[in-house]
């Protein structure tokens, strides 16, 4: 989603920033680096690094942006359990790029992608 919202926005990013790469992060999202911190603590259930992460984010980009970027990770756990739970089948557009994206991400590296299909 990154990626197309990029291309449609002509916007340079690198997606290597969802794997924890500070550097590619910061391009093309303005507070990449911040969101970054504050997805992956979240993620990983790590309170004190989520409780750095939320104050940066707050210090840097404000109130309005910790609590969209909470929204958004909120969503994001009740759509993914939701679809998971009912068995939405994947759509041909993504197992079309799913390929390439998961060799660019090294997806095949985490221990829960043996929980993928």
């Amino acid at each position: 989603m990154l990626r197309v919202s990029a291309k449609n926005n002509e916007v340079e990013v690198d997606i290597q920033g969802v794997n924890g790469n500070e550097a590619a992060a910061g391009l093309g999202v303005e507070y990449g680096l911040e969101l970054m911190k504050f997805a992956e603590s979240l993620a990983l259930g790590d309170e004190q690094a989520l409780a750095a992460a939320r104050d940066r984010l707050l210090e840097e980009a404000g109130e309005e942006v910790l609590v969209d970027a909470a929204g958004v990770a909120a969503n994001f756990q009740r759509m993914v359990r939701i679809a998971d739970s009912i068995g939405i089948p994947v759509d041909d557009v993504y197992e079309q790029n799913k390929k390439q994206v998961w060799e660019e991400l090294g997806i095949e590296s985490f221990a829960s992608a043996q929980n993928s299909l």
